[in-house]
């Protein structure tokens, strides 16, 4: 019997069912940790290792807390790219500073 998908929608599915079977997690397409809000002051955090994503004061310790569990899970790098890439974008919402208050509690590393 043929099947109703396409090659690419098959094989797309077998390289995610192998990526997990190795702990990896495939994403297609872009990912964004963070979506800012209130210019810079809150945002929302997109969290990969459990699906959910929650709003935070960017400057409160449950955003530290947050931050540092994907950090912690390997996301580190990508999460401050988009910080600093947030930064440049939006130089006035304070994400540089945002940024340093993370590395100052040792999420990074």
């Amino acid at each position: 019997m043929a099947s109703n998908t396409s090659k690419t929608a098959r094989a797309s599915v077998r390289a995610g069912q192998a990526g997990a079977a190795g702990g990896a997690l495939s994403v297609l397409g872009e990912f964004k940790y963070l979506i800012p809000l209130n210019k810079g002051k809150h945002a929302y955090v997109r969290n990969l290792t459990n699906g959910r994503t929650v709003h935070h004061k960017t400057d409160s310790e449950a955003f530290v807390e947050e931050i540092r569990v994907l950090a912690g899970a390997g996301h580190a790098a990508k999460i401050r790219a988009e910080l600093q890439s947030l930064d440049s974008a939006h130089p006035e919402d304070g994400w540089g500073a945002t940024e340093k208050r993370l590395e100052d509690a040792g999420v990074f590393g």
